[in-house]
C-alpha cells in the first residue's frame, strides 16, 4: 500500500515538473520555490523507489540524504514568497550552503566508497554512528527552518489580514505548515527510537517518514488542481511612503460618493485577487488615503469593505432565476470570493447566520 502511494506521489511530482519546465508561460508566474520543493522530494522519493524497485545498490540511497539540509530552507523561502512580493536575490543561496557541504560529505562517505569500505564500517559501527550524527544534525536544522517559517506566518499574517488578495494564501500556507510539522514530528519519533537500538521497530517506523514525504508531495499536487493560484507570484506592490493625506472632510465626502459609484457600477470586488492598490487606482488616489477614506467615512477596512459588497452580490445571485443552478461556493466564487471558509466567516459576521440560513428564512418571507 506504502509502495503505491509512493509511486503516486512521485509520478505527480515527476508531471508538475514537467507541466513547469514545458510551458514558458507557467514558468514566467510560478513560484520558483514550489518548483525546488518538489524537486528536493522527488529525490527522497527517486532514491526510495530505485532501492526498492530498480535494483539500485545501497549506496545509491544516500541520494536522498542530498534533500535533507535542503528542505528546511525551501520550506521557509517558500512561506516568505508566498505570503509577500519578495523575489529571488542571490543572497538567499546562503541558505543553501551547508546543504551542499552536507551533500559532499555524504557522496565521499557513503556514495563513492567501494562496497569492501562501506561493509568494513558497517561491522565496525562507524557507519551507523556517523549516519546517527548526520541524520540529528539534519533533522536539528529542519525544525529551526520550521520554526522560523512560523513565526514569518505569524509576523506575515497579521500585516495581510486587510488584502483580500492572500486570503487564499493564508489558508494554504497554514496547512502546508501543519503537513511539514507532521513530517517532522514522524521524522524525530523514528530518530528517537532509533537510541533505543530496537531495529526491528526502527526499519518498521522509517517506512511513515517516507509516507510523510509522499502526503506532502500528494498535499501540493492537490492544490495545484484546485488553488493553483497559491503557487503564483502575486505582483509586487508600489509600497511608497506617502504624506498624511490633506483631504478635507468634504473631499472624504466626495470620494465616498465616488467610492460607491465604483463599486455599483464597475465591481471591482469581483475580482478575486483584487488589491488594495487597484481599488485605489480606480478613485485616483493612494492606498493610504483609501484607508482614511474606509476608516473615517465608512468605518471598514478594506478587507471587510471588499467582503461586504461581494456577499451582497452573492445574495443578488442567489435570487436571480439561474441562482438556483448552482451550489453556494459556485455562487460564491462567482461574488469574487476565493476561499470557502473566508466566504462563510465573512457572511455570518456580516448578515449574522451562514448562507444556508440566511437564504432558507428568505424564502419562507
Amino acid at each position: 500500500m506504502i509502495d503505491h502511494l509512493l509511486y503516486f506521489a512521485f509520478f505527480q511530482g515527476l508531471f508538475l515538473l514537467v507541466i513547469y519546465g514545458v510551458s514558458y508561460s507557467k514558468r514566467q508566474v510560478i513560484n520558483g520555490y514550489v518548483l525546488v520543493l518538489v524537486a528536493i522530494l522527488m529525490l527522497g522519493l527517486v532514491a526510495k523507489i530505485g532501492l526498492h524497485s530498480w535494483g539500485w545498490q545501497r549506496q545509491l540511497k544516500g541520494i536522498s540524504e542530498f534533500s535533507i539540509l535542503l528542505f528546511g530552507p525551501t520550506v521557509y523561502l517558500f512561506v516568505e514568497s508566498t505570503l509577500s512580493d519578495k523575489r529571488f536575490s542571490k543572497s538567499v543561496l546562503l541558505h543553501y550552503v551547508p546543504g551542499v557541504v552536507y551533500s559532499l560529505v555524504v557522496t565521499f562517505y557513503y556514495i563513492l566508497p567501494p562496497q569492501e569500505v562501506i561493509q568494513a564500517r558497517v561491522l565496525s559501527g562507524e557507519l551507523f554512528r556517523v549516519v546517527h550524527i548526520l541524520v540529528g544534525f539534519g533533522l536539528t536544522v529542519n525544525i529551526i527552518y520550521f520554526v522560523f517559517s512560523v513565526l514569518k506566518f505569524k509576523e506575515l499574517k497579521n500585516s495581510l489580514q486587510s488584502e483580500v488578495s492572500y486570503v487564499l494564501n493564508l489558508g494554504f500556507v497554514r496547512n502546508f505548515l501543519i503537513a511539514i510539522g507532521g513530517c517532522l514530528l514522524t521524522w524525530l519519533t523514528v530518530y528517537l527510537i532509533s537510541f533505543g537500538h530496537r531495529s526491528q521497530i526502527e526499519i518498521i517506523s522509517r517506512e511513515f517518514i517516507w509516507l510523510a514525504v509522499a502526503l506532502i508531495m500528494l498535499f501540493i499536487a492537490y492544490y495545484q488542481m484546485v488553488a493553483p493560484g497559491v503557487f503564483q507570484l502575486l505582483p509586487i506592490s508600489n509600497k511608497v511612503k506617502y504624506a498624511q493625506s490633506q483631504f478635507s472632510k468634504d473631499d472624504l465626502d466626495k470620494l465616498k460618493l465616488e467610492l460607491e459609484q465604483i463599486m455599483e457600477q464597475k465591481k471591482p470586488y469581483l475580482n478575486a485577487r483584487l488589491l488594495k492598490s487597484d481599488l485605489a487606482e480606480l478613485l485616483s488616489i493612494n492606498a493610504p488615503e483609501l484607508s482614511r477614506l474606509l476608516n473615517e467615512r465608512i468605518g471598514m477596512n478594506f478587507f471587510d469593505y471588499v467582503n461586504y459588497h461581494r456577499i451582497h452580490e452573492f445574495i443578488r445571485l442567489a435570487k436571480s432565476p439561474t441562482g438556483a443552478q448552482k451550489t453556494l461556493v459556485g455562487l460564491a466564487q462567482d461574488a469574487g470570493f476565493n476561499s470557502k471558509s473566508t466566504f462563510n466567516k465573512s457572511f455570518k459576521e456580516i448578515m449574522g447566520c451562514p448562507p444556508s440560513e440566511y437564504l432558507k428564512k428568505q424564502t419562507v418571507t
